[in-house]
């Protein structure tokens, strides 16, 4: 609000900053801004310039106007800030009247090694929320430079050498997931409930339906779920099991299996519910279920389903079937191919950001013994 007063309670609006490189947005970032909002009335979202990322971290995945897009997408975002410098200054904080500066548990530096948060961690206005653990934009790097070892492939003995690769890694083989052999995501019904909007249509809404993989969440799948949006008053998505999108797309998919491509397409703004686990074909029991008025589907290939059908026969005979050009193109394999093509850049950024971080663990755990006395302490990333 203008004159920053919440006029409810009368009480000051409080706002709230974050900032970050927000590349390839994942439900970590979501779960990060989710928590950050609960903290005041206003979320305020700085992200950095492709230029300042390369400089202090490595290159990013996505160009610039590609993550701005992203996080104003992001359904706890209220604003976001192009540009923002890397080192949260109180200055930065006080020109867009906020409160206090948000950030995860987790360790973040310049090219230097400093605390890009130490000013306002100095200052008293930082706070910090528990990070999601399990992903990372630099675990989701990881896991498309594995693609180019097939770390990914379907039957039990193509999956049990994925098990294998997985363990030379040192990931914890408990938490995977069959088709994303190096997920450490561990999903429960509270992460969903915080991430659902816990709406239902109205008798008069129409209702959109939309189906597939949505893995690795990116822009085309924003500009996709936007023009469905505009179709109607309320968007269902439904997101296929990793066994059906390893079958249409390939050994090497998904990339995220099911649990994280349910919380990534839940925070988009534009989304109103996710079906879990939707079956392939669109069938007359699912329309009516959800009493379904159009159901759309992007440019890209439709695969037939698994008994050569076409998935889309019964909305394309009942005359609400359409597909929608987002003039956006993308697709989760140009994502990995931008990888592919930069992976020594990538694996060399991702080797200087886990380099650094255990040396600021090591730092940490010397300072602590020197204060505390030789005790047995351990110091382990979040």
């Amino acid at each position: 609000m203008s004159d920053g007063v919440n006029k409810s309670n009368n009480k000051k609006e409080v706002r709230v900053w974050c900032d970050g490189c927000y590349d390839m947005v994942h439900f970590g970032h979501a779960n990060s801004l989710r928590q950050a909002k609960a903290l005041g009335d206003m979320l305020i979202v700085g992200v950095h310039t492709d230029e300042e990322i390369t400089k202090h971290k490595g290159p990013p995945v996505f160009t610039q106007e590609e993550r701005y897009k992203m996080v104003r997408a992001i359904k706890w975002v209220d604003q976001v800030v192009e540009g923002a410098p890397y080192v949260t200054t109180l200055e930065t904080l006080d020109k867009y009247q906020c409160d206090f500066c948000v950030h995860g548990d987790d360790i973040t530096v310049t090219a230097d090694g400093i605390d890009t948060y130490h000013l306002v961690k100095e200052a008293g206005r930082y706070r910090e929320v528990k990070r999601t653990a399990g992903v990372s934009t630099t675990d989701l790097v990881g896991r498309m430079l594995l693609l180019t070892r097939e770390h990914f492939k379907r039957g039990d003995k193509e999956y049990t050498v994925a098990l294998e690769h997985s363990s030379n890694l040192g990931t914890d083989s408990t938490a995977r997931s069959p088709y994303t052999g190096c997920s450490q995501f561990l999903p429960t019904t509270q992460k969903i409930i915080q991430f659902s909007s816990g709406l239902s249509p109205k008798p008069t809404d129409r209702v959109v339906y939309v189906a597939g993989a949505f893995d690795l969440f990116h822009v085309g799948h924003l500009d996709f779920l936007e023009a469905a949006h505009a179709q109607g008053d309320f968007l269902i998505v439904g997101l296929h099991t990793d066994l059906e999108v390893n079958r249409y797309k390939g050994s090497n998919y998904p990339i995220m299996n099911l649990h994280e491509r349910v919380l990534s397409v839940l925070a988009c703004k534009y989304v109103h519910e996710v079906v879990i686990g939707a079956p392939y074909e669109v069938t007359a029991e699912l329309m009516e279920h959800f009493r379904v008025g159009v159901v759309c589907h992007g440019r890209t290939h439709i695969a037939a389903g698994a008994d050569h059908r076409d998935p889309y026969i019964v909305p394309k005979q009942r005359g609400c079937f359409k597909i929608l050009d987002s003039g956006n193109n993308m697709t989760t394999e140009d994502i990995v191919q931008r990888i592919i093509r930069h992976r020594l850049e990538f694996e060399e950024r991702n080797n200087k950001k886990e380099q650094k971080e255990i040396s600021i663990m090591k730092s940490a755990q010397k300072n602590h013994l020197k204060q505390n006395g030789n005790c047995d302490v351990k110091v382990f990333p979040g």
